[in-house]
């Protein structure tokens, strides 16, 4: 069996171009050759969250301490899902909505497999991506050509999917047409090859896994845009997390959130490899590296091994204790994790092998700071 998780955070900002937001994550303050063509990582998708939030306007063990458990068979992904008792969304200043994670596709257990949790008291209108082509403009290398969406339940069963967005697929939770939905919607894909589902989805538990067309490879986006009118709303997306083969250069894994409202939102962002390896999971990254990086590409913090804290950015103090104590300690020393209280806005989280190893790993957010709201 196997363990995913990821739980990202979100923010109202004002809506700008395109070519802005090109323009604002191409500087970066870090003088070091490794983040070199960062912009292009994360730049696509996180410019789709930032628009889509600024159209709806100003819209995680402890807080969801028994919520979260993403099991999957190994071998058979078709079978993952998050498992998890679902509780009332609580009442907060800001939440997580949306997340935009970006991985190299591979076959079999090295697919990207992203889970989130829909929690409250009413059911919440999301649409599931799974980009590839969109990322050639962006300098983005080696793209799935023609990526396939899954979406599962905390059962396991497979409740829709989608191969071309243009074409719906009639079964499950999908009833009828989606194409002029998706539309309508603000996030149609660019591409007809890739891929998307709309779906009304009641408090539970689901995973989102994207495969290449014909066991194709390359690097694809996994996404889920929340689609509510207005934030704060009866229920939550929450605690996202995705699995992915972390390669190298531009095919490390990278997870893009937002903290959405009107106050900071703590956090504990996690690198997880070898925690994979009970579960029967293939090729876990032995020593997964984290960065965490802001809206405008600047590293505002760093880890190698949560059991030593890397001084620096947003960071100003030892960590251990508070990672400790937070409920979300990793069980391997190898492992990373950052604490931080984050101010509404954008963030990206970089996963990668330290000394250039491959293998999969988790990228997680929770959400630990529900006194802070």
């Amino acid at each position: 069996m196997s363990v995913l998780l990821v739980r990202p955070a979100f923010t109202a900002h004002a809506r700008q171009s395109k070519a802005g937001f090109t323009k604002s994550l191409a500087r970066t303050d870090v003088a070091d050759s490794r983040f070199d063509g960062l912009p292009k990582i994360f730049l696509k998708g996180l410019y789709d969250l930032l628009n889509h939030q600024a159209r709806l306007g100003n819209r995680m063990k402890k807080l969801f301490s028994s919520l979260f458990v993403v099991v999957c068979l190994a071998g058979d992904t078709g079978t993952c899902a998050i498992t998890a008792t679902t509780s009332a969304a609580p009442i907060i200043a800001s939440q997580l909505t949306n997340i935009s994670t970006r991985a190299f596709v591979q076959t079999g257990d090295n697919v990207i497999i992203g889970g989130f949790i829909v929690q409250g008291t009413a059911a919440k209108k999301l649409i599931v991506r799974a980009i590839g082509p969109e990322l050639i403009p962006y300098g983005v290398p080696n793209v799935l050509a023609d990526p396939t969406l899954e979406l599962h339940d905390a059962t396991g069963a497979l409740i829709a999917s989608n191969d071309n967005w243009q074409t719906t697929i009639i079964g499950g939770i999908i009833t009828a047409d989606q194409v002029a939905e998706i539309q309508n919607s603000g996030h149609a894909p660019t591409v007809a090859a890739e891929s998307a589902i709309i779906a009304n989805l009641p408090p539970g538990n689901y995973t989102a896994i994207v495969r290449g067309v014909n066991n194709t490879v390359g690097v694809a986006l996994v996404e889920a845009y929340d689609l509510s009118p207005s934030i704060p709303s009866p229920s939550i997306l929450g605690n996202i997390s995705t699995r992915g083969f972390v390669q190298t250069g531009d095919e490390v894994m990278i997870g893009g959130f937002i903290i959405q409202g009107t106050g900071p939102k703590r956090v504990i962002v996690r690198a997880i490899g070898p925690e994979l390896i009970p579960y029967g999971v293939p090729d876990a990254l032995p020593d997964p590296t984290l960065e965490l990086h802001d809206a405008t590409g600047a590293l505002i913090a760093s880890n190698d091994d949560w059991q030593h804290t890397i001084i620096g950015g947003i960071i100003t103090a030892d960590q251990v204790a508070e990672i400790q104590n937070s409920g979300h300690a990793p069980t391997v020393a190898t492992e990373s994790a950052i604490i931080g209280n984050l101010p509404p806005g954008n963030y990206t989280a970089i996963v990668r092998g330290k000394n250039i190893i491959v293998g999969v790993a988790l990228v997680e957010v929770y959400d630990i700071g529900m006194g802070a709201f």
